[in-house]
């Protein structure tokens, strides 16, 4: 079976896109249900701010998991909410209740260091690999065997562009010996054509209100269940 996750939220400005935990766990359930097989998630202050702290974390995932008890949930570590790396590594070995995922961008100064706590405690995890020179940094990183899989995340919203980053970071991963699973997503206007070559290419894929606000056609998506919708009449080849 073809992976699909769904990304509910992020920094992604659109009114269905949930910010309090039971707003995203109601939308995680919803995705869920229109075939969504994992739901990656930001978790958000009162006053909308995107926060890793341990409160705010902790909340998010215990009300996904009541909503969906079975759905492993991935949450977001990336530096772009907390850039200093001790700051971050800080907030997060505050949480008390984990999610069964995160996404470490490879990227960034400190993921080796949170990656390995974060799987000490069971925590599996999803290299994000923004651009090829990321690619590169993660086939030389001690992380590269240890990961549940690898998300290929061109972020260049033009679809010529995406799609060549795209090829040159797998082709990195496939000339280092890297089997690990993949999930592919672009942005915005290179989502969809991500999301076509991966599956052409046998991986999985990612969509959501954080990657891509329009549907295949062009039109504009009303919720995060409707782009799994179509992600999955995607994989079934509609």
């Amino acid at each position: 079976m073809t992976f699909l996750q769904a990304a509910l939220n992020g920094d992604r400005d659109h009114p269905a896109a949930p910010r309090t935990p039971d707003a995203i766990a109601a939308d995680a359930a919803a995705a869920v249900a229109a075939g969504a097989q994992s739901v990656h998630v930001h978790a958000y202050t009162e006053t909308g701010r995107e926060t890793l702290a341990a409160g705010f974390c902790g909340a998010v995932v215990a009300a996904i998991r009541t909503r969906c008890p079975a759905i492993p949930i991935s949450l977001t570590t990336s530096a772009t909410i907390l850039p200093d790396p001790a700051e971050r590594m800080a907030a997060i070995r505050d949480w008390q209740i984990f999610p069964d995922l995160i996404t470490a961008n490879q990227g960034e100064p400190g993921i080796v260091e949170l990656s390995e706590w974060l799987i000490g405690r069971g925590v599996g995890i999803e290299a994000g690999l923004l651009s090829p020179g990321d690619a590169r940094a993660f086939v030389a990183s001690p992380l590269r065997y240890r990961c549940r899989r690898i998300l290929i995340e061109p972020l260049d919203p033009d679809p010529a562009r995406a799609l060549a980053d795209a090829a040159e970071m797998e082709a990195i991963l496939t000339v280092a010996g890297v089997t690990t699973p993949q999930v592919h997503h672009g942005f915005d206007g290179s989502c969809w054509a991500v999301n076509r070559r991966a599956l052409a290419l046998g991986h999985g894929i990612r969509t959501g209100l954080e990657d891509v606000a329009t549907l295949p056609d062009g039109s504009d998506a009303t919720d995060n269940a409707e782009l799994v919708a179509a992600a999955v009449a995607l994989i079934a080849g509609g």
